[in-house]
């Protein structure tokens, strides 16, 4: 019974010991982060590089109030699938005069901004890492540039989006986000996360909403008073 208890003692002790130096002791006031990203929007076929940026304030150990912006660039091509009934109106009259096999799609090149701002919620029971959780309410603005590749496509495409050959759209979006900070240090990080946002760009245009994920990684800097001391 001795034996017993001083076994399961010193049990409490080694997991009271391991607990006091996984915790995190020290979580600055503010943090910044920068880095890579990537947006996929599968339903499109749009995949954008780019980079992201972050600024937070902690509020207290586990609520943060944040701000983020990214900005992505890529291409796609856009089929008549990936049209709406409005605008396959507008093409079925004209498909019986097309030569045969001719196929209408035409490649563009998009530009993407996005703009968010609320909580985050993390998880500080781990020295080396730092997991956290986010909603993602905020603005998607996307500009697109048609390339047609031949003056009937020019004229087909002109007739759905303007001579121009340009659009641009900007519109609320939702979802959720998280991911993970890898502790070097009480002021650097290696962040991780990924985001998944759900939005109804050009419905003017395109058939039904848009998901979207968007994968970021970069380091995190870490400034301000330790905001676990006390006042």
């Amino acid at each position: 019974m001795r034996r017993s208890s001083l076994f399961v003692l010193l049990l409490l002790l080694f997991f009271t010991a391991v607990s006091s130096v996984a915790q995190q002791t020290f979580v600055s006031r503010y943090d910044a982060f920068a880095g890579y990203s990537y947006l996929n929007s599968p339903k499109l076929s749009l995949s954008q590089n780019g980079f992201h940026t972050q600024f937070g304030v902690n509020a207290i150990s586990w609520a943060a109030r944040g701000d983020d912006f990214s900005y992505f660039t890529g291409n796609s091509t856009l089929h008549t699938t990936d049209l709406n009934s409005t605008q396959l109106a507008k093409l079925a009259p004209i498909a019986p005069l097309l030569p045969p096999g001719f196929v209408v799609q035409s490649p563009y090149d998009a530009t993407t901004y996005t703009m968010t701002g609320g909580p985050q919620f993390s998880i500080r029971k781990f020295k080396a890492v730092t997991i956290f959780v986010r909603p993602s309410i905020g603005m998607m603005h996307e500009s697109v540039t048609a390339k047609p590749g031949n003056p009937l496509l020019t004229q087909i495409v002109a007739g759905l989006i303007g001579s121009s050959m340009k659009k641009s759209d900007t519109e609320i979006f939702y979802g959720a986000g998280g991911g993970v900070d890898l502790n070097f240090s009480k002021h650097l990080a290696v962040r991780a996360q990924m985001d998944f946002v759900r939005v109804g760009l050009f419905t003017d245009l395109l058939k039904g909403s848009q998901n979207n994920i968007r994968f970021s990684i970069g380091p995190t800097f870490r400034f301000g008073k330790n905001i676990l001391k006390p006042l």
